[in-house]
């Protein structure tokens, strides 16, 4: 998806810019296309972004370490405020972020709105990147009733593999 210039938002149709997504997002590992639809609305100080979409990614479950694959849906909304005061590097054209790695910063409670210069540019995919990975399950399970990895019969009778480099230092191991 290709960058939006902010100020081009406001000579569209209604201010609104739809797109359909059938896309792969940079970074997200899944396997399939995103789909969906995505709306982007200038609202004069802030812009409304919406979107519904979904793919299908694969996780590792937490218990048996078993790989699944998962449905991955957004259902979502935000409000991005539009600011002169915003990072001026949007208003000089569209930044590869990626390439520059994320800045380490001290936030406060007032930086948690997002906000881009009113003459930036939105990176659609990236919005969409995000808000997908926020959608991931904290708690990756296959199955509800996962028992976990489950040792072998003989898993407790046998005796740990000892490297003979480290014999010597067995035979001082004192035993309780």
């Amino acid at each position: 998806m290709e960058p939006i210039y902010i100020p081009n938002l406001v000579k569209a149709p209604d201010r609104t810019l739809s797109l359909d997504v059938r896309d792969r997002l940079p970074g997200l590992e899944s396997l399939t296309a995103v789909t969906g639809r995505m709306q982007v609305r200038h609202q004069r100080n802030y812009l409304e972004v919406s979107a519904t979409a979904e793919t299908i990614i694969t996780l590792t479950c937490d218990r048996c370490l078993q790989q699944y694959n998962h449905r991955l849906k957004v259902d979502t909304s935000e409000l991005i405020w539009l600011d002169a005061a915003a990072d001026k590097q949007d208003a000089d054209g569209p930044v590869d972020r990626a390439a520059d790695g994320p800045k380490n910063r001290e936030v406060g409670l007032e930086d948690l709105v997002e906000v881009l210069h009113p003459r930036g540019y939105f990176y659609p995919d990236g919005w969409l990147y995000e808000h997908l990975c926020l959608s991931m399950p904290h708690r990756q399970l296959c199955d509800r009733q996962c028992p976990g990895i489950q040792p072998g019969p003989d898993a407790r009778e046998s005796q740990p593999l000892l490297d003979r480099r480290w014999a010597s230092l067995a035979g001082l191991k004192i035993e309780n």
